[in-house]
């Protein structure tokens, strides 16, 4: 789930701070009441509303890495995924799914489609 804007945020804690009532700052701006809650303490220990950031798996193929992956994908278009992760583990040393391979191909831009 994506968080709420900073926009939202902020006008939401400026109705509570103006003596608006908290229910109907949850009617008016369509969040729940701990939600106010936590926004107003987050204001006051923080002095910032900004979201933290998600956690999550950090990439198997980093930013940096993306132009090996380029330059890879560049010399065999016409390989197949599973090639392509088992090269990639050959040279990096860091073994990857076909799955894994298939993502990162596919947000490069390529498709799974060969030359005509």
């Amino acid at each position: 789930m994506r968080a709420y804007s900073i926009d939202l945020r902020e006008r939401v804690v400026a109705a509570a701070e103006g003596a608006m009532a908290h229910a109907e700052i949850a009617a008016t701006f369509q969040v729940s009441e701990p939600t106010i809650r936590r926004w107003l303490r987050r204001k006051r220990l923080r002095g910032s509303l900004t979201p933290d950031v998600s956690p999550g798996r950090p990439a198997a193929i980093t930013p940096a890495q993306r132009a090996n992956l380029q330059a890879q994908l560049d010399a065999h278009p016409d390989a197949i995924v599973v090639w392509h992760a088992d090269q990639w583990t050959q040279c990096h040393g860091t073994d990857l799914s076909r799955s894994t391979m298939s993502r990162a191909i596919r947000q490069m831009g390529w498709t799974r489609k060969k030359r005509p």
